[in-house]
């Protein structure tokens, strides 16, 4: 199957998912903060998402629930642009000799994902480092850090930990392209019958829904190691174990995961899930929402009809 890397239309669609995730997240960035402390911190206590948020803003000032927007902005910009891109040119390549179906939806979405984590987990170390930088944890072991910007920390990880840093929480993370990818399998079969075969623009309040749907569904499934890969990319772990091997990848996962049921139960693992929940599904259903109508009016103005693309 040979596919065109360099193609307009995943161009398009590649910088309407960048644009419409940015935005989203800036909107519903503080419930993604309140999620990460929870899944950090192990000694702070389980809480509503408003208690959360208020019980950070009392510590550490109104505009806490927003430090690390920036490198988080930069990052997620980097990996949409990447994960969309690929995705819809691997898509396309594929219905130029075959029919669309959930499965190839899958497939192409963990392919995409794939790149997408080998290219920008680095960016992703970096930011939730930052994200989490003069926080007031309620564990007293964790380390504090002092990184100046985004390009401080990249130097800062890899004189003092080395260049495989850059890359912890890779192996959770390649579990992890089965979130977007189950995503996009539910979200592009939920468009295929809500079209049911007749060529259309969705409404805005379907785009949402199913969106949402989509994203919950992907979330409740791969949360637990959202949490590990969380764990392991802030580095408060044992740096033995802080090889590029696959095998010690293994031991590190096994070993955090065992550390955190042994600590807080099976529950332990969706310690923070009702904030990611929130943060998520919404943060999704507003960035395909965007996404589709950035996508939509630019094939308009091209000339095209969006729905083969």
């Amino acid at each position: 199957m040979a596919f065109e890397v360099l193609s307009y239309e995943s161009l398009v669609h590649a910088v309407s998912g960048a644009m419409g995730s940015v935005t989203a997240m800036t909107v519903f960035f503080p419930l993604d903060t309140a999620r990460l402390r929870l899944q950090v911190d192990e000694k702070r206590r389980a809480k509503s998402t408003p208690a959360i948020l208020a019980e950070i803003i009392k510590e550490e000032g109104l505009l806490a629930p927003y430090r690390g927007w920036f490198p988080v902005i930069c990052s997620l910009c980097c990996s949409n642009f990447v994960y969309f891109y690929c995705f819809h040119t691997l898509k396309a390549s594929w219905l130029k000799e075959h029919q669309s179906a959930s499965r190839v939806d899958l497939l192409v979405g963990i392919a995409a994902g794939v790149v997408n984590v080998l290219v920008t987990t680095p960016l992703w170390v970096v930011n939730t480092r930052l994200k989490l930088q003069g926080s007031k944890f309620h564990n007293t072991d964790i380390r504090p850090t002092n990184y100046r910007g985004i390009w401080d920390a990249f130097v800062q990880i890899v004189r003092d930990e080395g260049v495989g840093a850059l890359w912890n929480g890779t192996f959770p993370s390649l579990l992890l392209v089965l979130n977007p990818a189950i995503q996009f399998m539910i979200y592009e079969g939920l468009k295929r019958q809500l079209r049911r075969g007749v060529p259309r623009e969705l409404l805005s309040l379907e785009v949402f829904v199913i969106s949402a749907v989509a994203k919950t569904v992907a979330t409740i499934v791969t949360y637990p190691l959202q949490t590990i890969q969380s764990i392991l990319r802030f580095g408060q772990f044992n740096k033995s174990a802080n090889k590029s091997t696959l095998m010690c990848s293994l031991i590190t996962v096994k070993s955090v995961l065992v550390n955190r049921v042994r600590k807080l139960g099976i529950l332990g693992l969706f310690k923070g899930l009702e904030a990611k929940l929130m943060q998520t599904v919404l943060t999704a259903a507003l960035m395909f929402l965007l996404y589709e109508k950035i996508a939509s009016c630019t094939f308009r103005v091209m000339g095209l009809s969006k729905h083969n693309k």
